[in-house]
């Protein structure tokens, strides 16, 4: 016989160890409407329309509708010019486009029409409430004054919210002139409709044709000498937008303190450049020259240096991969000139697991978050060299073993190509 087994231990009669989670009463408590992405974005798109709809219909009362289509095809000329200029300059970190098209969009509608009632309303208020302001006079206290506070404001707007609501995107002095320029580029085209259809039925009513047309003068200063005036004057706000969510992203004061003296150095520039065109030709050449010109050579250097700042920061981020061999020496180099060295991906180190090949990877320059894994550290310590990078790369073609990428510094992004066991 076998002996007879142990007695069970005896268990406490406490509480089980495994409570259920109780469940509250009454219906599940929904979250507000508005805090919806597409609630909002449904929203923003519906005043983006109607603020359009309004603009165009206010438009068109001044001009008339041979003066909206007159000034619609003489106002878009610059206009892609503009937009492929700073979509150069983005080409190494390019912004989404939902962000360039609400930029735009926020130029050419909401601001505008915001714009243009605010000057009305503040040059009827100058002339019927101020005793010696003549018509005259409130016209040109609106143009120097009032149009350019509440036009540049306006335009600051959509800085403003990219900056707050998409704060991810927006990190570096190239996304502040960026942004600035598309949303001036907007502003400055329907505003260019309304002057330009305006000069159109002057003319119609006065009889004059050809080159000696208030339509003609119009379209030389506006389009041809100084299509940039706008950008020009809404770049130092993104410019101080981009410098202070690059130098200051935890110092509140700064950040404010820096975006007020670019905004107020726009308005200023804005000032003396409505009011060079009451100084006649000399005073308007000589604006023209002396603060247009200069500023326009200063920020556009400023725009390549921060350009060529990204494309160094791409060469010194990826040196440690150099360095550990996941790229050939001339691989950064070209990477940082926004070339593709190799088109396709090239086999990387034997994978640990047997019986399997390598990951491929693919080092890709859509604006995505970065995915690339740090670098492996040799046995001596860690790769000299590791720093935070702002920039995507193009192109290129890299494998990295198959880790993971936590530890992954933003600016690179990685496309994974999943293989399958070799056959034997």
């Amino acid at each position: 016989m076998y002996p007879s087994p142990p007695p069970l231990p005896a268990h406490s009669a406490g509480p089980s160890s495994y409570t259920p989670a109780e469940v509250p009463d009454g219906p599940r408590r929904r979250s507000a409407p508005w805090r919806s992405k597409t609630v909002r974005a449904v929203a923003l798109a519906a005043l983006l329309a109607l603020s359009g709809v309004l603009i165009l219909g206010i438009v068109r009362r001044q001009t008339g509708t041979e003066g909206l289509l007159v000034g619609l095809g003489l106002a878009v000329f610059p206009v892609p010019l503009l937009i492929a200029a700073f979509c150069w300059l983005d080409r190494i970190e390019p912004e989404p486009w939902r962000n360039l098209a609400f930029a735009f969009a926020w130029g050419a509608c909401a601001a505008t029409l915001v714009a243009v009632l605010a000057n009305g309303f503040a040059t009827d208020w100058l002339a019927n409430n101020i005793a010696s302001a003549s018509p005259t006079d409130a016209q040109a206290w609106g143009s120097t004054v009032v149009a350019p506070i509440v036009e540049e404001v306006m335009k600051a707007a959509a800085i403003v919210l990219l900056y707050r609501f998409r704060r991810r995107d927006f990190d570096g002095i190239t996304d502040g002139i960026v942004i600035a320029g598309i949303t001036a580029t907007g502003f400055a085209f329907t505003e260019n409709i309304l002057y330009l259809g305006s000069a159109f039925g002057e003319d119609r009513s006065m009889g004059h044709t050809g080159l000696d047309s208030v339509t003609a003068g119009t379209f030389f200063v506006r389009i041809v000498v100084s299509p940039f005036a706008h950008p020009l004057f809404t770049i130092l706000t993104g410019l101080a937008f981009g410098i202070a969510a690059t130098r200051y992203p935890r110092r509140r004061a700064a950040r404010a303190a820096l975006v007020l003296l670019g905004l107020t150095t726009a308005v200023l520039l804005h000032g003396v450049w409505n009011a060079a065109s009451s100084l006649g030709d000399a005073g308007f050449l000589t604006v023209y020259g002396v603060c247009m010109v200069p500023v326009l050579l200063t920020l556009t250097w400023l725009a390549l240096w921060a350009r060529r700042q990204e494309l160094l920061s791409v060469r010194v981020y990826l040196a440690p991969y150099t360095a550990a061999g996941w790229l050939a020496p001339p691989e950064p180099t070209a990477l940082a000139s926004l070339q593709d060295p190799r088109p396709g991906p090239r086999p990387g180190p034997p994978d640990p697991r047997p019986g399997r090949r390598p990951r491929r990877h693919r080092l890709h320059h859509p604006g995505h978050r970065p995915l690339l894994p740090p670098p492996p550290r040799p046995p001596g310590g860690p790769v000299p060299g590791l720093r935070r990078a702002g920039a995507r790369t193009a192109g290129a073609a890299v494998a990295v073993p198959d880790v993971g990428g936590a530890g992954a510094a933003p600016g690179v992004g990685v496309r994974h190509r999943r293989t399958r066991p070799a056959r034997r």
